[in-house]
């Protein structure tokens, strides 16, 4: 055997699963709607503690999409999971591409997911403090419309109407009271904005994947210490680091590296593939 034909260890291994999840997050996540939510947070209030709201909800949300990519082996083939995580890969990188290709030069994109970010954290703090309230369909009303008979809708039907789904809203309104009295409204408020705004985002499929991949302890620590320098450089200069940076040129870059992940785990499903077809030839 060559020395080209060594096969990796399980340190090079490790080492390259820990590189494509930092590099996966640092591409995923600067510039995207929790960063910003982070840069415009650490504006109004201290620094300290929106960075460990928003850090903490990136910790659990690492942790839980890590998890779930280690039980996928025990349901599917490992093979097969390396192939879908080079299907997914492959698309998100196409479509990442696609996005990049249609977005202007300037930062315009990042202003816009601003803006966004920001009526967001507005409308979340006017459900918080009383000077509104969410409608079904999640807008927010102000308190001053409300008291002048503003359309708040019919009261008996919303007694009527509510759900099971409302119920649990209700369940998980109260639990977020609960922690803002010994965490502090802050904390929380960053810790939901954040968790929210990453639950099913494309960082988190691709940490499953890449957890069903590789070693998923190293996979949580490389998602998490990515979220920790990005969130860190979000509450310490998010705002002008945002307007500094093309979101043309850093969702092409993303889009590179997840077509560069595609490929990396295509290349590996058709050896594992290669392995197994050996294994079950009969030896003379």
């Amino acid at each position: 055997m060559s020395a080209t034909d060594v096969p990796p260890t399980e340190a090079d291994g490790n080492a390259h699963a820990f590189a494509q999840a930092f590099a996966m997050i640092i591409f995923s996540e600067i510039g995207d709607k929790t960063f910003l939510i982070a840069a415009i947070l650490a504006m109004r209030h201290p620094r300290l503690v929106v960075f460990a709201g928003a850090f903490g909800s990136l910790v659990v949300m690492s942790i839980l999409s890590a998890a779930m990519g280690h039980l996928l082996p025990t349901l599917i083939p490992k093979r097969w999971t390396q192939f879908a995580a080079a299907v997914l890969f492959i698309v998100f990188g196409v479509k990442l591409f696609l996005e990049g290709k249609g977005m202007p030069s300037g930062n315009e994109k990042i202003r816009e997911e601003m803006r966004e970010a920001e009526e967001e954290i507005n409308e979340d703090a006017a459900v918080r403090d009383g000077t509104g309230r969410a409608t079904a369909n999640g807008d927010v009303i102000p308190l001053e419309e409300i008291e002048a008979g503003g359309p708040i809708g019919n009261g008996h039907a919303r007694d009527m109407s509510k759900s099971k789904s409302s119920i649990v809203k209700d369940t998980l309104e109260g639990a977020r009271n609960l922690c803002s009295f010994f965490l502090g409204p802050v904390f929380v408020q960053g810790f939901v904005l954040t968790f929210l705004g990453e639950w099913g985002d494309r960082s988190q499929i691709a940490t499953i994947m890449l957890a069903a991949a590789h070693n998923v302890y190293v996979v949580a620590l490389g998602t998490i210490i990515g979220h920790s320098c990005c969130t860190a450089l979000a509450v310490i200069g998010g705002r002008y680091i945002s307007t500094k940076i093309s979101a043309k040129h850093v969702t092409l870059g993303g889009a590179a590296l997840f077509l560069l992940f595609g490929l990396i785990y295509l290349y590996e499903a058709s050896q594992s593939a290669d392995m197994d077809i050996h294994d079950h030839i009969p030896m003379d």
